[in-house]
């Protein structure tokens, strides 16, 4: 449910031709992929992780790893608690994202342009495999680089990925009426050469 996404970080490469993304890599500081959830059907609480990693190969294959064990909900039981019982990290402790680049969709990315991005991607999570899809922006940057953003919230179901039990335990450990079973994740990926 909480893999966020997601989605959103390959969805974004799938827009970008090989030549201009070869030899490229995450830049993990300027960086982020959070979402939202929704307990008692009323309070919205936000998560990120801290640490993504990713790379854009000549042959046009993305890939974008998300470190679950770096969930940072700013309460560091319940980050313990969905690193355990939600995630289970010691068995799955990566969301990976993977995508194709098409060489026709962009030949350059000068600083300061823009391209709206519909796209398709996989989502690897908790041992289940999904393709999802995205809205998405992409904006040269001054320094080479590009940014990347959902321009639409990707929305990510835990039933797919086997994470309503994980959710269940949550809900019970922390005496909740209730958790969705359902996220909006957002991304904002800037990618430099390397």
């Amino acid at each position: 449910m909480r893999v966020i996404l997601h989605g959103l970080l390959m969805a974004l490469l799938l827009g970008v031709c090989p030549q201009v993304w070869a030899d490229w890599k995450l830049d993990n500081p300027r960086s982020s992929v959070n979402f939202l959830s929704v307990k008692n059907d009323a309070v919205i609480e936000p998560h990120f992780f801290r640490n993504l990693s990713g790379s854009v190969a000549d042959d046009g294959s993305v890939k974008v790893v998300i470190d679950l064990s770096s969930i940072d909900s700013q309460i560091s039981i319940r980050d313990e608690r969905m690193k355990k019982e939600l995630f289970e990290v010691e068995g799955f402790p990566f969301a990976t994202l993977t995508a194709k680049v098409d060489p026709a969709l962009l030949t350059s990315m000068a600083p300061g342009k823009t391209q709206s991005l519909d796209t398709a991607f996989t989502l690897d999570l908790h041992g289940q495999t999904q393709t999802l899809k995205a809205k998405l922006q992409a904006t040269g940057l001054e320094n080479g680089g590009l940014l990347v953003t959902t321009t639409w919230p990707v929305l990510i179901s835990s039933q797919p990925f086997g994470l309503d039990k994980g959710i269940e335990v949550l809900q019970n450990i922390a005496k909740l009426n209730s958790i969705l079973l359902s996220v909006p994740v957002n991304a904002q990926l800037v990618f430099v050469k390397l």
